[in-house]
C-alpha cells in the first residue's frame, strides 16, 4: 500500500471521529443514533387488564376504538386505590361496613333518613328567600325588589333585655322569641 493512501485513510478515520464527537452534543443527533434514553411518562401509564376467555368460547367482533369491556377508566382505578371499593349508597354502606362503623351510621340516624330530604330542604330555602330582602335595601329604602317582602331586623335593645332576663332567669339566651322591627 502507498504510504499516501494510509495517510489519507487515517486522516479521514479521524475527520469522521471527531465530526461524530462534535456532533454527539446535540440532541437530536444523539436521539437518531440511538445514544438517548426514552423515559416513558409515569402519569400515562397504566396497567391492561388481563385478557379473558368467553365461556363459550365465541369471541365476538371487534369494536375498533371502543374501550375494553373488562377495564375500568384511570380515574376510576385511582378513586378504587385512594378509596377503596365503590359503594353507591349509604345502604350498601351499612351492609358492607363493619359493626363498629354500623353502630356509628345507626347512631347518626343514617339509617333512618328521609329519602325526600332534598325536597324538604329545597322548599324551605325557597321560603326563606322569598322572605328575605337585602338590608342595605331596606335601610336605603332602595326598591330594587318590590315584590319580595322585607328582610328582617332585630331590635337590639328588646334583644338585650330578652338576653339578660334569660341569663338572671338561668335559662339558655336562645330562649323565647327575638324581638324584630317591623316596617
Amino acid at each position: 500500500m502507498n504510504i499516501y493512501a494510509r495517510k489519507n485513510k487515517s486522516l479521514s478515520l479521524c475527520l469522521m471521529i471527531l465530526a461524530a464527537s462534535a456532533l454527539q452534543g446535540c440532541s437530536g443527533v444523539k436521539d437518531s443514533m440511538g445514544l438517548e434514553k426514552g423515559v416513558p411518562d409515569e402519569f400515562k401509564v397504566i396497567t391492561r387488564a388481563p385478557l379473558e376467555i368467553p365461556p363459550s368460547l365465541t369471541l365476538p367482533p371487534p369494536n375498533i376504538g371502543a374501550p375494553r369491556p373488562q377495564e375500568k377508566a384511570p380515574i376510576v382505578q385511582a378513586k378504587e386505590a385512594v378509596f377503596g371499593e365503590d359503594t353507591a349508597s349509604t345502604s350498601d354502606a351499612i351492609t358492607n361496613s363493619s359493626a363498629s362503623e354500623n353502630s356509628l351510621l345507626q347512631k347518626a340516624g343514617a339509617v333512618d333518613a328521609d329519602p325526600s330530604i332534598r325536597k324538604i330542604v329545597d322548599r324551605e330555602t325557597l321560603e326563606l328567600k322569598d322572605r328575605n330582602k337585602p338590608v342595605a335595601e331596606k335601610l336605603l329604602n332602595i326598591s330594587g325588589h318590590n315584590n319580595l317582602p322585607s328582610a328582617t331586623i332585630v331590635n337590639a335593645k328588646e334583644e338585650k333585655i330578652r338576653i339578660d332576663s334569660n341569663k338572671q332567669a338561668g335559662k339558655n339566651i336562645t330562649d323565647g322569641i327575638t324581638p324584630t322591627i317591623e316596617d
